[in-house]
């Protein structure tokens, strides 16, 4: 695996990034202009909810390829890293970390999106120390972008592509140094996938480890077209994925999920049969037994409660209770192959946070915003490389 950074160090690493707290935007220029014109134009194709943004359409503009040879790529590029474990303020927006090499059987992506996961902060918290890379860290997993320079054995992309994917195969088992808060990312080509035509960044960005975490989970526990399924945090971000995949993929016959009132009818739209309000209601008294639980919240002695005799829990974070059981998700961009008919039909949306996406330069607040836990769907970070974008619209 191609490391980004070779020592240890953010000095040895050419890295003194200003604090996100004292960076100071330029003044409107041609250039911001332009993107606030395309940011403009981007938005006007979402639907809106009042409780958030649901959307699986967008512009031409938005979806077109545009090649970049390998001549145009930078030594040096912007990106977020850290060099200790702890909070928000260890992050530190770097403008000189060195591009990525790019392995045989990688491609480099110029990152135009990338979404944040519970996973970024909680590596970043230390918690994952016995098998983390040497710091410092590009942070990052999820990413949108487009295809500027492929290895030696690379058969199925080409520069031009635009891909999204999980940069990591196994996201706690040895991680890359190298993640997609940055403006170029290293990723191996069995990693990747065509970004669906339908989809912009900002929406392809938000799904590929939580529509990864919501199909393998599906499969683990065995579920199959006729079964019942019950989602403990139905409107987060593997919650929102699991209710859809349950219904349009695996052909459920009922799917019960759980929510914060303003966030009930969001779970009805997505496909869920009975929505319960955790504020109002205690799942585990109310009568229904279900085939599989999603405990995607931490839950698992109340759902062990609920789920029939010889039915399964998937546990995602939180003390496993029998029949409940834990996985770590395996990204593969094949997984996202199989899924996107769907994500093309419809059949299953991207759900973005209503605050989301975040400027690059906001990372931070992003971050924060992400680890209070009230998001709904995915916190997106865009766009990351602003010249893509600008290239694009002068074309």
């Amino acid at each position: 695996m191609e490391a980004l950074l070779s020592s240890t160090s953010i000095t040895s690493l050419h890295l003194q990034p200003p604090s996100v707290s004292t960076f100071i935007p330029p003044k409107p220029t041609l250039k911001t202009k332009l993107k606030n014109t395309y940011n403009k134009h981007l938005y006007s194709n979402y639907n809106y909810n009042t409780s958030l943004r649901i959307s699986c359409s967008a512009s031409k503009s938005a979806t077109e390829a545009t090649a970049i040879g390998s001549s145009t790529i930078p030594s040096e590029m912007k990106a977020w890293v850290y060099d200790e474990y702890g909070g928000v303020d260890v992050l530190k927006y770097a403008t000189d970390v060195t591009v990525p090499s790019v392995a045989d059987d990688q491609v480099l992506v110029k990152v135009v999106a990338a979404a944040l996961n519970p996973v970024d902060f909680k590596r970043r918290l230390g918690k994952f120390q016995a098998t983390d890379s040497a710091l410092p860290t590009v942070p990052g997993y999820d990413v949108a972008g487009v295809v500027v320079k492929v290895g030696k054995q690379v058969k199925g992309l080409k520069v031009g592509d635009e891909v999204y994917g999980d940069i990591s195969e196994k996201a706690l088992d040895g991680p890359k140094q190298s993640g997609s808060l940055a403006e170029y990312t290293a990723v191996e080509e069995k990693l990747l996938a065509l970004k669906p035509k339908n989809l912009d960044f900002i929406q392809a960005a938000s799904l590929p480890l939580a529509i990864e975490t919501a199909y393998e989970g599906l499969e683990r526990a065995g579920f199959s077209e006729g079964k019942s399924l019950l989602v403990l945090n139905g409107a987060g971000g593997v919650g929102s994925l699991v209710i859809q995949l349950a219904k349009q993929v695996f052909g459920a016959s009922k799917v019960a999920a759980t929510s914060s009132t303003p966030k009930l009818e969001l779970l009805k739209s997505l496909g869920a049969d009975v929505a319960i309000d955790y504020t109002k209601e205690n799942f585990e008294e109310l009568p229904d037994k279900y085939d599989v639980v999603y405990d995607a919240i931490g839950q698992g002695e109340k759902a062990a409660k609920v789920v029939k005799e010889g039915g399964s829990v998937v546990v995602l974070t939180g003390a496993v209770t029998p029949p409940g059981f834990r996985f770590v998700v395996t990204s593969t961009g094949s997984t996202l192959t199989k899924l996107n008919p769907y994500l093309e039909s419809g059949k299953v949306k991207a759900v973005i946070d209503p605050n989301s996406p975040f400027p690059f330069d906001r990372v931070k607040e992003a971050f924060s915003y992400l680890e209070t836990n009230r998001a709904t769907g995915k916190v997106v970070v865009y766009p990351v490389s602003e010249e893509y974008i600008l290239e694009k619209l002068a074309k």
